[in-house]
């Protein structure tokens, strides 16, 4: 084992604990663009990066990685400190949860499986709702599920980063005028189901400030796992 494995190893006692890399080196990492020291996501998949450590070296790859691709969104155990050559986007209290509930018996909402057709009215409907960083290539990491009322994607749900005995629910997300229907959550528990039948684990990731959702995540069965730290950084100007 290498003293950057070491490194990684005791800083992260779980894998979700460090989530990004482990994403990005295991099982999705056809996804990974970047070096030994700091990996990203391909832009036109997600803005999510992650740093083998806080060295110096570490944050110098870490701008190679933002010249060169673009901004980025790291989730950190602890909050880092980037030094001047670093313009910080955002900071936002994040929380893991991890699905400990009951599956649900079957329902009989109507859904289909979204694929590369209905990539441009998954875009619109992200942008409009913000559910999070959703791209061109977002839906190559998983299986997304859309409900399409009055003609049009009406709401959707997916997965997003995969670790092995894990799978992160994302892209929730509901048109405003078909909201109180309960479509998100009918969604997420085919989600859960469909997880859980491979004998892995659903996770998801909710700003802390967002009461409403929390409220529903925790209804389903979710239950905070850890506080992570958000923060999005691209290169200082000047």
């Amino acid at each position: 084992m290498s003293e950057m494995e070491v490194t990684k190893e005791a800083s992260a006692a779980h894998a979700l604990d460090d989530v990004i890399w482990n994403a990005l080196t295991g099982k999705q990492s056809r996804f990974a663009v970047g070096s030994e020291r700091a990996l990203r996501f391909a832009p036109s998949v997600a803005p999510f990066t992650a740093m083998v450590d806080t060295s110096p070296a570490s944050f110098d790859a870490l701008l190679e990685l933002i010249d060169e691709h673009g901004p980025v969104t790291l989730a950190t155990m602890g909050e880092i400190d980037p030094d001047v050559r670093f313009s910080i986007i955002r900071r936002a209290p994040l929380l893991q949860m991890v699905w400990q509930g009951d599956l649900a018996p079957s329902t009989t909402l109507e859904y289909v499986k979204l694929d590369e057709r209905d990539v441009p009215e998954m875009l619109a409907l992200t942008a409009a709702t913000q559910p999070g960083p959703f791209g061109p290539r977002t839906i190559e990491l998983g299986d997304y599920l859309g409900i399409r009322k009055e003609g049009k994607l009406a709401a959707m749900a997916g997965e997003r980063m995969k670790i092995d005995g894990y799978t992160e629910v994302s892209a929730v997300c509901v048109d405003p005028a078909f909201r109180g229907q309960g479509l998100a959550a009918g969604l997420m528990k085919r989600l859960i189901k469909a997880i859980c039948a491979r004998r892995e684990t659903p996770f998801l990731h909710v700003l802390a400030s967002n009461h409403g959702a929390l409220a529903i995540y925790r209804t389903m069965g979710f239950v905070e796992r850890r506080k992570l730290h958000l923060v999005g950084l691209q290169r200082a100007q000047g």
